[in-house]
């Protein structure tokens, strides 16, 4: 049987309905109060609620063998893991904004710039390969604050439609990765339990190739 981390919140919404599509049915309704948890069994399937940022931690220490996360926050973590299958739910972008007065060229800027970001390692790393010095601080909640208020120069974000930017006043410089959700498999389960990683990637490639959910 296979362990499967599930995030909590928005994705878990999003992934139930495709996880039944796949044939992957829980054995009783998934809630968000029942983190840390093993709330039901489906068959080759046990389901395992956690924290959207634990889901690749999860996976990447073998608590569980296989995961649901976002390209975001796998990008963020940085866990060793493989992505077999982008799961095509749950899409938006992670882009560089700012106010539109600020510079859009962001290669090689002279002057040490502010960036404030939910994703400070994702947002440092890009600014080191444009070759521009930077300062980044983690903001949680409403990132955009941080560019409105004049506390930096930039926010490192995701978003979906742009309309939250475009209320701040705030406009895209540069998009660094469209994301979505993905499935993360750990690398020793990959060869450990080949046969059932192979049927529930099957299972899923023909939900996602049938416009499931």
């Amino acid at each position: 049987m296979l362990r499967m981390a599930l995030p909590t919140g928005r994705m878990l919404k999003q992934a139930t309905p495709f996880l039944e599509a796949a044939g992957y049915a829980p054995a009783e309704p998934l809630s968000d109060t029942r983190k840390l948890t093993v709330p039901s069994k489906c068959g080759r399937v046990e389901y395992l609620l956690v924290k959207p940022v634990d889901a690749p931690l999860y996976v990447e220490q073998g608590v569980a063998e296989v995961g649901v996360c976002g390209k975001d926050v796998l990008m963020e973590v940085g866990a060793d893991l493989l992505e077999p299958l982008d799961l095509g739910f749950a899409r938006c972008r992670m882009v560089v904004a700012g106010r539109p007065e600020i510079e859009r060229k962001l290669d090689n800027l002279l002057s040490p710039v502010r960036v404030a970001s939910k994703f400070p390692r994702v947002a440092q790393h890009y600014f080191f390969k444009k070759g521009t010095p930077c300062t980044v601080f983690k903001l949680s909640g409403s990132v955009e604050i941080g560019a409105v208020l004049g506390l930096s120069h930039y926010i490192v974000d995701i978003v979906e439609t742009g309309a939250t930017l475009r209320e701040n006043g705030l406009v895209v410089h540069e998009e660094i990765a469209e994301c979505s959700a993905r499935l993360a498999v750990n690398r020793a389960a990959w060869y450990a339990k080949l046969a059932e990683v192979r049927e529930l990637l099957n299972n899923l490639k023909q939900a996602v190739e049938g416009g499931k959910p």
